[in-house]
C-alpha cells in the first residue's frame, strides 16, 4: 500500500490510499470509516472522513495531529466507550454496505460474518454468533492457525496447542460481558476499530475537528466485536497515557470484572496476525499467550 497527500480545492489536506494487490478492497475500510463515524453524533470518537472509495483507492481526510496529552487521552477513552456502545447486531458482522468476505493486509485474511453465514431461515442468529469466543475461534484463531502452520511456522504440537485454546474460547470459557454502556443500549456486542494500536489513533491537534475527542481513529478492519479486544490492541504494543485512556473509558462505561486478566487472550488474534505478517519475530509470543490460557 502506498500513501500519497495531496491538497484538494486547497482548503483541506487529504490522504490518497492505493492498494494494487489482488485481494484488496478498501471499501470495506471505507464502510469501516463511516460506520464508526456514525458514533460521533452520540459522542463517540472522532474518524478520519471518507472523500472517495474503490477497491484499489481511497481518499480520506488528513487528520491534523498534535502531541498526546494525559486531559486527550481522558477524552479518546470516554469518546471510545460511547463508538463502542454504538454496538454491533453479532459478532464479527461487516460494516454496511460492504460485502467483502475479510480484511486483506499482504498475506493475511481477517474474516468478517456476514448475516447469510449466521442467520437462520427463521430469521434467528446462530449462538456462536452472539458469543465472543465462538466467533472468535471459528473465525479469526483457526484460520490464522492454519497459516502459520501452512507457512511452516508451527509444528504439530505448537497447532495442538493453539486449537485448546482455541476449544476452550469456542465453548465461552472466556466470554465476559460488554462494557456497561453497551449492554444499556441492548446491543449484543460491541462496534469496534478491530485493529486499534497506537498508529491508528491519531492524537488530534488543538483546534481541530477531532480535538473535541482528544484523537482520532484511521485504518480500521471494523467488525462487531468485544469492547475489551480494542483495549487490548492498545495495551500490546502501547500507547501514550494508556492508563489514563482505560480508566476514563471504565469510568464511562464500566468493564466487566476481571477484565486485565482476559487482555492476553483478546491479544491472541492480533499476535497471530502478526506471525502471518512477520513470521518468526511473533510465533514465540502466540506460544506464550496459548500457554497461559491452554489449561486454565
Amino acid at each position: 500500500m502506498t500513501l500519497e497527500w495531496r491538497e484538494r480545492h486547497m482548503a483541506a489536506d487529504v490522504i490518497v490510499k492505493h492498494d494494487e494487490a489482488p485481494a484488496a478492497d478498501l471499501v470495506g475500510e471505507a464502510a469501516g470509516l463511516r460506520w464508526l463515524g456514525e458514533a460521533e453524533a452520540s459522542g463517540g470518537i472522532s474518524c478520519a472522513r471518507v472523500r472517495e472509495a474503490s477497491a484499489r483507492r481511497l481518499v480520506e481526510e488528513r487528520i491534523p495531529t498534535g502531541a498526546p496529552t494525559r486531559q486527550a487521552a481522558h477524552l479518546a477513552g470516554e469518546a471510545l466507550a460511547r463508538t463502542h456502545a454504538a454496538g454491533a447486531d453479532w459478532y464479527g458482522c461487516p460494516p454496511p454496505g460492504w460485502t467483502g468476505k475479510a480484511y486483506a493486509i499482504g498475506p493475511s485474511r481477517t474474516m468478517v460474518v456476514p448475516r447469510g453465514v449466521v442467520e437462520s431461515s427463521s430469521g434467528e442468529l446462530a449462538p456462536e454468533a452472539l458469543s465472543w469466543g465462538a466467533a472468535c475461534a471459528r473465525w479469526r484463531v483457526m484460520p490464522h492457525v492454519r497459516a502459520i502452520r501452512d507457512q511452516g511456522l508451527v509444528d504439530e504440537g505448537e497447532v495442538r496447542l493453539l486449537s485448546r485454546v482455541a476449544d476452550r474460547m469456542a465453548g465461552g470459557e472466556f466470554d465476559s460481558p460488554e462494557p456497561e454502556l453497551v449492554r444499556r443500549g441492548g446491543h449484543p456486542c460491541s462496534r469496534i476499530h478491530g485493529d486499534l494500536w497506537a498508529g491508528n489513533l491519531l492524537w488530534s491537534a488543538p483546534g481541530s475537528r477531532a480535538a473535541a475527542t482528544g484523537a482520532a481513529l484511521i485504518d480500521p478492519m471494523a467488525s462487531g466485536g468485544h469492547a475489551e479486544t480494542d483495549l487490548a490492541m492498545l495495551q500490546l504494543f502501547g500507547c501514550a497515557y494508556l492508563d489514563e485512556l482505560i480508566a476514563a473509558y471504565d469510568a464511562a462505561s464500566p468493564l466487566a470484572d476481571g477484565w486485565e486478566d482476559r487482555v492476553q487472550i483478546h491479544q491472541l488474534v492480533p499476535v497471530l496476525l502478526h506471525c502471518v505478517l512477520y513470521g518468526d519475530a511473533y510465533v514465540g509470543l502466540a506460544i506464550s499467550i496459548a500457554r497461559r490460557y491452554a489449561s486454565r
